[in-house]
């Protein structure tokens, strides 16, 4: 195996730690818990990304979702040039907004009114005010382990980033607003049925990931869900699906398609902006009408809706509609996950993995993991030799195991093919030393 050579990205790190907290804007980049440099990109194009030292990589985390389709598809970026001509920012409506608005409508029929935001966190954020706001109540359910960004009373046993650097559950909340968040264990309805029936009289909302992507990946279990829908409904408290990863990733209709349960409200993100930052959420509309200027609960943005990345976002889901590619990305996944579990089988190394359309988790646990305290568990050095050797020989999987994975369909049997070989060499050469 020829071992990538990354000079220019330590030197790029060096600098970055100097100007920025950790040398990154965002902690999971920093590549702290396993041990590892971060790789600086300069370009990327279908299922491959580039480095500042001229490496290839072959490409699961595709941007945390948004690449489908692959990096700088025509299509996406032909729509953002011409948008780019015609004005990056406006701070006023267009008609993107409008058909963008049209395009998720037409797959999340729960969605019936809907506001453009710029980032899941604001996404996120807002459901819970609006909950808030629609119920007269204060009090919300989350879940151990689901990463709703990072909102005041929602980084509450969070997963992603917080259990990657294993930080306490909520350093800066104060007190007095984190004794209105109750968490749960992901999965476990009898758990939550005792503290809703606790505190259901003032319960305005349950947040979830119907499929998470913040514990590694790990779905909920369709009765759990149900439980979550059916609880909710008795109380007129607010169900809210955090589909920032899931939705248009595991199919058009996201999760709730799959598990067919509407919820109150939901979260979208990554997909939606076609690579450019962006969020929304939605939902009924005698909920969403509480939403200023239409109602009482205030929220606002200069930059929502920016016809950059409407434009960005509208070709893709025009794509993701046109050629509905969530099958082929499955068939994909389970040829890349199937031949991963084969050859960790062969050497007895304890391995579980799971898909749902081009989103996929691995875990190195004979068990497949249900919750957070699962995948806690699974082999912290194991999964960190095992990345570190994949980034040295150009698979670039997501840096830790608390996220999930994603494959576009620009992955073909080539660059599958391509890294099972380099898994298989690194497992042939031993798994329990780097390589």
């Amino acid at each position: 195996m020829t071992h990538n050579k990354i000079e220019k990205s330590i030197a790029l790190f060096e600098e970055a730690k100097t100007l920025m907290p950790g040398g990154v804007n965002s902690p999971v980049r920093a590549f702290k818990n396993i041990n590892g440099n971060p790789i600086f990109f300069e370009k990327a194009s279908g299922a491959y990304l580039y480095d500042a030292d001229g490496n290839e990589y072959i490409d699961y985390i595709g941007s945390w979702g948004p690449m489908i389709m692959g990096h700088s598809h025509p299509e996406i970026v032909k729509a953002i040039k011409t948008q780019v001509e015609l004005g990056t920012s406006y701070g006023a409506p267009t008609s993107l907004e409008s058909n963008v608005a049209k395009l998720i409508k037409q797959c999340l029929p729960s969605i019936e009114k809907i506001r453009m935001v710029n980032s899941g966190t604001e996404a996120t954020m807002t459901t819970i005010r609006l909950a808030r706001g629609f119920t007269g109540r204060n009090k919300i359910i989350k879940f151990d382990g689901c990463y709703h960004g990072h909102v005041d009373s929602l980084l509450i046993k969070a997963g992603s980033g917080v259990a990657t650097f294993g930080l306490p559950d909520s350093p800066g909340v104060p007190e007095d607003l984190a004794k209105y968040t109750f968490s749960c264990e992901y999965n476990n309805k009898e758990q939550f049925l005792n503290i809703f029936n606790e505190i259901k009289d003032d319960l305005a909302a349950v947040i979830v990931e119907p499929i998470a992507g913040n514990m590694g990946f790990v779905p909920a279990q369709a009765d759990f869900l149900k439980t979550l829908r059916e609880a909710t409904s008795s109380n007129n408290s607010v169900l809210i699906f955090d589909e920032v990863m899931s939705g248009f990733r595991v199919a058009l209709g996201g999760a709730q398609e799959i598990y067919k349960i509407k919820p109150d409200l939901t979260a979208l993100g990554k997909v939606i902006g076609g690579g450019l930052p962006v969020g929304a959420f939605g939902g009924k509309e005698e909920i969403m009408n509480y939403l200023a200027p239409s109602g009482p609960v205030y929220q606002a943005g200069t930059l929502s809706g920016n016809p950059l990345a409407m434009a960005g976002g509208g070709a893709l889901l025009e794509l993701l509609i046109n050629k509905n590619p969530f099958q082929k990305l499955e068939d994909n996944a389970s040829m890349l996950l199937d031949g991963m579990k084969s050859i960790m089988a062969e050497s007895g190394i304890p391995f579980s993995v799971n898909k749902i359309g081009g989103m996929f988790g691995f875990f190195f646990s004979d068990e497949l993991p249900q919750n957070i305290n699962d995948v806690s568990k699974s082999d912290d050095m194991l999964f960190s030799n095992f990345l570190n050797s994949c980034i040295r020989n150009g698979i670039y999987f997501a840096p830790s195991k608390y996220e999930a994975g994603f494959i576009s369909a620009m992955h073909q049997d080539n660059e599958i093919n391509k890294t099972l070989d380099v898994v298989e060499q690194i497992i042939k050469k031993g798994i329990h030393n780097e390589i």
